[in-house]
Order: C-alpha cells, then sequence, then structure tokens
C-alpha cells in the first residue's frame, strides 16, 4: 500500500508541476515495469513446477523402457527426456502426421485418457527387428497390416505396464491400454480447446532415432495436480527404497519360466541309419537304465535324477544337487 498516494499528496505533486519545481519529463523517465500478456483463451495451468515434476517421472520411465525393450527386440535401446511443454489438444492433434502410432491409455483410477505418440519410423524398425530383419526402418510410410498391429499393440501394453511405478509416489494407477490408433481423426479423447502437457522422449534403437510424445490433459491430472510438485514427489519416496526394490525385483525372478531338461543318453548314429528309422527301432544310448540321468536348467548341468513315472506323465526323480563348487 506504500504506492499508494494520499489525496494530500496527490494535491502536493499537482502544485509542484503547476510551479515548475517538478519536472514531468523526470516522471516519465521512470522505469516501467514489464506487462506480460496473458492469454485467457489458453490458460496457464500447468506450471514449471509440474512439467519440471513430470520430467522427473519420466526420466524415471525412460530407464525403465531402456531395460524392458531389449527384451523384445534383442538390440540396445537408450531413452532420454527430450523437453516438456504445455499446447491446447488441437495443436497436438493437428501436428500429427497420417498413419501414426496412437496408444490410447485408460489411467485409471484419475478419470480420463493419456495418449503415447510413438514415431513411425521406430514403429518400422521395432516390426522388421521383432519379424527377424535387421531393424530398419521403411523409406516411405505406408498403412500397417494387421499382423503388424498385433507386434505393435504388443509393445504398446509393454509401455502401458511400464507406467506404474514411476507413477507410483504421485498416485497408484493401474492403466490398461484401450486401443491403438493409426489415424489422429478417432484419438479425440477431449475437446480441442483442452490444455494438455506433452512429455517428449528422444527414443534411440541401434542407428534408428526417433520420438516418443506423452499426451497428459489438464482433465487426466486435475485431481493429482498438487502433488505434480518435486518437494511432494521426494517427500513421499519410501526410506528402505532399496529393500522393497530388492525384495520386487525378487519376487519377479521367482515367477520367470525357465526351461528344464533331462537327457536320458546320446548316442552317434550315421545319417543313413538316421534316414532309415521306422517305428519300433531301437538306438543304443551311452547310459545304463539304472544309472542317474543328467538334468539341465537352460544349458548349465544342475541336478542328476532317475527317471519314473507320476500318474500318466513321465517324471524323474532328483537323486542330487551340483553345486557351483562342485
Amino acid at each position: 500500500m506504500a504506492d499508494i498516494l494520499s489525496q494530500s499528496e496527490i494535491d502536493a505533486l499537482l502544485n509542484q508541476i503547476t510551479t515548475g519545481e517538478l519536472d514531468v519529463e523526470d516522471i516519465s523517465n521512470t522505469e516501467e515495469k514489464q506487462v506480460k500478456d496473458y492469454d485467457f483463451g489458453r490458460p496457464t495451468k500447468f506450471s514449471k513446477e509440474h512439467l519440471r515434476t513430470l520430467e522427473i517421472i519420466f526420466e524415471h520411465y525412460g530407464r525403465l523402457i531402456s531395460t524392458n525393450l531389449p527384451v523384445f527386440l534383442r538390440k540396445n535401446a537408450q531413452v532420454t527426456v527430450a523437453s516438456s511443454e504445455t499446447v491446447t489438444y488441437s495443436e497436438f492433434s493437428n501436428a500429427l502426421s497420417n498413419p501414426v502410432i496412437l496408444g490410447i491409455i485408460n489411467f485409471e483410477p484419475l478419470g480420463g485418457n493419456i495418449i503415447i505418440d510413438l514415431a513411425t519410423n521406430l514403429g518400422y524398425a521395432m516390426i522388421d527387428r521383432m519379424l527377424g530383419g535387421a531393424g530398419t526402418p521403411l523409406d516411405k510410410n505406408r498403412d500397417f497390416s494387421e499382423i503388424e498391429m498385433s507386434i505393435l499393440q504388443k509393445i504398446l501394453v509393454m509401455f502401458t505396464q511400464l507406467l506404474r511405478d514411476p507413477w507410483r509416489n504421485v498416485v497408484d494407477i493401474s492403466p490398461i491400454l484401450t486401443r491403438v490408433e493409426t489415424n489422429p481423426q478417432f484419438a479425440q479423447i477431449i475437446a480441442p480447446g483442452e490444455m494438455i502437457a506433452i512429455v517428449t522422449l528422444n527414443l534411440k534403437i541401434g542407428d534408428v532415432e526417433g520420438f516418443v510424445n506423452v499426451c497428459l490433459p489438464f482433465i487426466t491430472l486435475e485431481d493429482v495436480m498438487d502433488k505434480l510438485n518435486t518437494k511432494y514427489w521426494f517427500s513421499t519416496m519410501q526410506e528402505n527404497r532399496d529393500e522393497n526394490y530388492q525384495d520386487y525385483i525378487e519376487s519377479m525372478l521367482r515367477r520367470v519360466d525357465i526351461p528344464i531338461k533331462a537327457v536320458l543318453g546320446k548316442s552317434v548314429i550315421t545319417v543313413a541309419d538316421w534316414r532309415n528309422l521306422q517305428v519300433g527301432d531301437v538306438i543304443r544310448l551311452d547310459s545304463k537304465v539304472d544309472s542317474d540321468m543328467d538334468i539341465f536348467v537352460g544349458n548349465i548341468k544342475k541336478f542328476t535324477a532317475l527317471p519314473g513315472t507320476s500318474g500318466d506323465s513321465y517324471a524323474v526323480r532328483v537323486t542330487s544337487v551340483i553345486r557351483e563348487e562342485d
């Protein structure tokens, strides 16, 4: 309130100007405050603090993709956060090409959907790699076949499932990939004038590089906007995070399927004998009927066992465990 003049101060100022004691030019040369235009048609609903927190969340998300995507592609992948910005949904949708790879994700329990926009050159490279190729994109974009869409859907399901852990400090989500669209006209999840935050990830697979844009509408995140700040995000991190993470990794490893094979024995025959094999022929092995069999876990011999049956199925009974030191 110190900048507001009283009536007596205003009268004294006018008298000084009238008598010439105060020069008007001296008043006009005072530094003016910079006024920033505010567009009421595009309200700023995402602050810099919100965008910074989203970048932290998706930095974690990028590390998870870098770890899990090579399992599908058998090729190294690098993911970094390139940028974050706020635009209207119409600006985002108008910038999309056709065809495009859009994963529409239900962001339960939050109300609304988000979109993952995967660059088409990355999509073609992933398809080529998963079908046995070197992972090279096409020179010219074309529509995707049903088989290719099935492969892309599997990749986007993995992308969707990886969203849970990075968002855990803000809200426990159960994201579900509802559909995959290749035409941006069929991906109108909100009104064109609604504000959205876009987090852009740079994904590099071998020599192929492209962007993955994550579209986050304000109406979807409105209920957790107060939690999208770095202070809250770090305060909710558990002190025993390392122990929980170790338990989580151990529980995941326990559910991994591993191949086990029991080797009855080995034999060497000629190609001619192999070509003439008939039903009922006997192949002599290098092991005895009452000798232990070798049990392999993957390609590593871990057990010895005796053959037998369990109900109507063949089975083995473990007789010894081969330790690493053995």
